[in-house]
């Protein structure tokens, strides 16, 4: 009877233009299947009696679902098809087994914002970091936004060896330098002295004899004949995943890179 309501308040003629169904603050225990609504993307169902989600198993396009203030101690097997949820509120229910709840999310990679509080599991000290390493797509959770310490803090203590790797690596190439040019940090501000070659002194060529007249104009010379490796690092924890990418409407800022170069 309220779904009946519904429709008739919205106008709805057929139920293939159902895209948003209001049944919240009903007093409702239980509720029939939905299945009759294909499109449907918007459902609040807040504020019943809700202790079974059975009847959302067919709604595969629902952007939005508003759970919250109901009974329900389990979602196990009820949401993990909804990969097009965008918005799940769920808090003020009884939901106490955090893994579970969490696995049954983690499908749901356009999740971007997820409320949990006032549950049981909300109390688990390490709560928060498990949430936001496990679904790394919501952006904010319990109406807090998550943030890249978090994200970094939930990596460390959940993947400490990804984190060390991430860290830790870097990439290395050969660059062809000609004769002269500084090496070392970009941060070096003094300019670079090019050695005075003495007439008729061929690069690399070992016979000739004919000495500098600077003693660190050879060495430089000698330095130069050496490979130049240059090393350039990033800070892996503020690269943006696939999932991060994607969702982002913004343009991505360049990297910081850090280049060290040595013979």
């Amino acid at each position: 009877q309220a779904i009946e309501n519904q429709l008739k308040i919205c106008g709805y003629k057929s139920n293939v233009d159902v895209v948003a169904l209001y049944l919240a603050r009903q007093g409702l225990r239980s509720i029939p299947s939905l299945s009759q609504f294909p499109r449907l993307r918007y459902l609040w169902i807040n504020n019943n009696k809700i202790q079974d989600l059975t009847f959302l198993v067919k709604n595969y396009c629902l952007t939005e679902l508003y759970l919250n203030n109901n009974e329900l101690t389990d979602i196990s097997g009820a949401l993990k098809h909804l990969c097009s949820l965008q918005i799940l509120f769920l808090h003020n229910n009884e939901l106490k087994k955090l893994g579970k709840t969490v696995k049954e999310l983690k499908g749901m990679i356009s999740l971007q914002t997820l409320n949990l509080f006032q549950n049981p599991l909300a109390y688990d000290p390490d709560y928060r970091l498990y949430v936001i390493y496990f679904l790394p797509s919501v952006q904010l959770l319990d109406r807090k936004l998550v943030t890249q310490r978090e994200r970094e803090s939930a990596l460390h203590l959940y993947n400490p060896k990804r984190a060390w790797v991430m860290q830790s690596i870097a990439f290395g190439k050969r660059v062809d330098t000609s004769l002269g040019t500084t090496v070392g940090s970009s941060r070096c501000t003094q300019p670079a002295r090019r050695p005075i070659m003495p007439s008729g002194h061929e690069f690399g060529n070992n016979t000739n004899k004919v000495p500098f007249e600077d003693p660190e104009d050879a060495v430089l010379v000698r330095a130069t004949t050496r490979s130049l490796m240059e090393f350039s690092s990033v800070d892996w924890n503020k690269v943006a995943t696939c999932q991060e990418r994607r969702l982002r409407n913004k343009a991505e800022e360049p990297l910081e890179k850090l280049t060290v170069q040595f013979r």
